[in-house]
């Protein structure tokens, strides 16, 4: 009946009662049969009504008893137990009581001694740790400063390490994560060709693989002395290829015919020699070279302004100009200028443009030198104005304008802190741009403009994350092949994307809707804490201001959020082969399979709250907040009833109970569903 388990509490005083009360009403019975068959009287009758009584009220008094001195004692040794068990320092709120207070100095020596344990082995750890954990922080300072994109796969091609200029070239693709396979990311067949013949020598193979829109430049290499890594270092090759395509390919074209004009007009000038050279020759023919030679030297020029105009398109399109944000420029260029005693105040919106940032940099510092020489000014403004196709950089100063003359004269002045010293007028031809000075409406200010470029981008940088600490892991080399077979495969080597849902209220089989999808990813029995999905849904209704209550989510925060067969495909995406994680996953599983929802999740599912229900069954109190509390996790403030943070709830759980699972011999997925099954019962399957 019990399963080898501890009954529930319910059972156990849903039995007390009913014995107590079969006790009582027998005794009852007995008595009054006594008391008509001998009639007694007085102390006789008295004494006859207790001892018939006796039992049952010894009954109910043992048995409430029982329940305060042992039964309660043990259930808060149990809670406490499973505490330690799944955290070895969580507190200490359960104290052995009644007649288990005995065992609390040995309770107390026991945790003591694991906790002591536990601190020996960490030191003894962490001197022979020591030297890997400076090795570890040099690479992950290595990762955040390097701008080169690079991934680290086993011979599985799973993703071992990626930095954050991968990050940022994958930005939203789902398919980039600490244990995910290379395929989902690169789907290229000719990558995966080339991975699987690399040379054990580390030489490297180069490979052009589209992406979306893009072409990357990959360079592959296996890792020496390795289990098969191979390191993948990628860049994007989309303006260089278009580069190469457009100027370059002109060059290419406009080259034969400058060498044809110029052969005919060789051979017409040595024809003319030598018929200038022959006197009986008719002046007809040499009118004719020489109407050639004309002709020649006219297409020969016109030639050569086009061959010119093609290679000021290359220095303008050139990969020196990259967008740049105006904010950055100028606070680059007030340091600079903080040695030289001159500050420019930026004014006015910030805008994107092109444009190459070392010489800017040198070229305004010393327009701003000449300035002050020029006006006598210190201060300055700066302010980028947004034209046709151009972006309008202005200095301003009070004062007059600059006579164009004296402007002519600066863009002769050649920058000696770049190489080659260009001139001035030589990095305005670079960007396109020319300079000129021109006074303001209000008749007192005055500036100097160049104009650059523009950027078809709107919105300031995104604010750079802070570094990760899962842009590697290691130890997914060691885990099963992905084609293992997944029932068999250990628990703390399974792929787990726990998940969350919020909703528009229970009653999903009444026409409730999602309205919020959270999930996080587990690798390696490891909460990696930036790989989130966390998306809101339009649920095609109102939302009732009951919910909103709960989870705050209005009306106005889903408008013109994506509606569920939007997302549906994107999650599953996300979630890739990893096994699926709730609490209480039937609720999440029917608010996202709705009929006809066209995509299915058919892959394993792990309820956190049925694990709990059989691991203590004897325990009431498996919601998510009593399971928190029970052991030791936390929600950050505003994050309960939030999917996302309760999905990481969900995860943070699912590490605590793996300790007990492995400490009753489950050590597999399939060992960890059958445990599940047996804590579902009829009331969850009506739910």
């Amino acid at each position: 009946m019990f399963r080898g388990k501890l009954p529930k509490r319910q059972r156990l005083i849903g039995l007390w009662l009913l014995l107590s009360g079969i006790s009582l009403l027998g005794g009852a019975l007995f008595a009054a049969w006594l008391d008509s068959l001998f009639q007694p009287q007085g102390i006789a009758r008295l004494v006859l009504w207790l001892g018939c009584f006796s039992g049952g009220g010894t009954l109910f008094l043992v048995g409430l008893l029982l329940e305060r001195m042992l039964f309660a004692p043990l259930r808060h040794l149990q809670v406490q137990l499973a505490r330690l068990v799944a955290n070895p320092d969580a507190r200490d709120d359960y104290p052995p009581e009644g007649w288990l207070r005995g065992l609390g100095p040995d309770l107390i020596r026991v945790r003591e001694a694991w906790r002591s344990d536990r601190q020996r082995l960490a030191t003894a750890h962490a001197e022979g740790a020591r030297s890997a954990a400076r090795i570890r922080q040099e690479l992950e300072t290595l990762l955040q400063v390097l701008d080169t994109p690079l991934l680290l796969c086993d011979h599985h091609r799973r993703l071992l390490l990626f930095n954050q200029a991968a990050e940022a070239l994958f930005e939203g693709h789902t398919g980039l994560g600490l244990g995910k396979r290379l395929d989902a990311l690169l789907p290229v067949a000719s990558l995966q060709d080339a991975l699987s013949q690399l040379p054990a020598d580390g030489s490297p193979r180069e490979l052009l693989i589209p992406c979306d829109e893009r072409w990357l430049h990959g360079v592959m290499r296996r890792v020496p002395n390795s289990h098969g890594e191979s390191l993948l270092t990628l860049t994007d090759a989309t303006a260089a290829w278009t580069h190469e395509m457009g100027a370059r390919a002109g060059l290419a074209e406009r080259l034969p015919a400058l060498r044809r004009h110029g052969a005919s007009l060789s051979s017409a000038a040595e024809a003319l020699g030598s018929v200038r050279q022959a006197r009986h020759i008719d002046d007809t023919l040499q009118r004719r070279l020489e109407a050639v030679i004309g002709e020649e030297c006219q297409a020969l020029g016109e030639e050569i302004e086009r061959f010119g105009q093609l290679l000021e398109d290359m220095q303008q399109q050139g990969e020196r100009l990259v967008p740049l944000w105006s904010n950055d420029l100028w606070r680059s260029l007030n340091e600079r200028l903080a040695h030289h005693r001159i500050e420019v105040t930026p004014i006015g919106m910030p805008a994107w443009f092109k444009g190459d940032a070392p010489a800017l940099l040198a070229l305004l510092v010393t327009l701003l030198e000449r300035l002050r020489a020029h006006v006598g000014n210190v201060g300055f403004e700066g302010e980028m104005r947004l034209g046709n196709r151009r972006v309008y950089l202005d200095l301003i100063w009070p004062g007059p304008p600059l006579p164009q003359h004296e402007l002519a004269v600066w863009c002769e002045r050649r920058l000696e802190t770049l190489p080659l010293s260009p001139r001035i007028g030589d990095l305005l031809r670079q960007h396109a741009s020319d300079a000129w000075s021109l006074a303001d409406p209000d008749g007192t200010h005055a500036r100097l403009r160049l104009p650059l470029p523009a950027v078809e981008r709107v919105g300031a940088p995104p604010v750079r994350l802070p570094p990760r600490p899962e842009f590697h892991d290691f130890g997914i080399a060691d885990l099963p092949p992905p084609d293992a077979e997944l029932a068999r495969q250990s628990l703390r080597t399974l792929e787990v994307v726990a998940f969350d849902t919020e909703t528009t209220g229970l009653e999903l089989r009444r026409g409730d809707k999602p309205i919020s999808l959270g999930a996080c990813r587990i690798v390696n029995a490891r909460l990696l804490a930036s790989d989130t999905f966390d998306v809101r849904i339009d649920p095609g209704k109102p939302i009732p201001p009951a919910s909103t209550a709960i989870h705050g989510i209005t009306d106005a925060d889903v408008a013109g959020a994506p509606p569920l067969a939007v997302i549906l495909p994107r999650f599953r995406d996300y979630v890739g082969d990893a096994v699926l994680l709730a609490h209480n996953a039937a609720f999440d599983l029917l608010a996202l399979q709705p009929t006809g929802a066209g995509v299915t999740l058919d892959m394993p599912v792990l309820d956190t709250l049925l694990l709990s229900r059989a691991l203590d069954e004897s325990l009431d109190g498996h919601d998510l907040d009593t399971l928190a509390e029970r052991y030791d996790l936390s929600f950050p403030p505003g994050t309960r009833h939030t999917a996302l943070g309760d999905a990481r709830v969900t995860a943070e759980l699912w590490l605590a109970l793996l300790p007990r699972l492995e400490a009753r011999g489950l050590d597999t997925l399939e060992e960890a569903l059958a445990l599940q099954a047996t804590a579902f019962d009829r009331e969850d399957a009506c739910t």
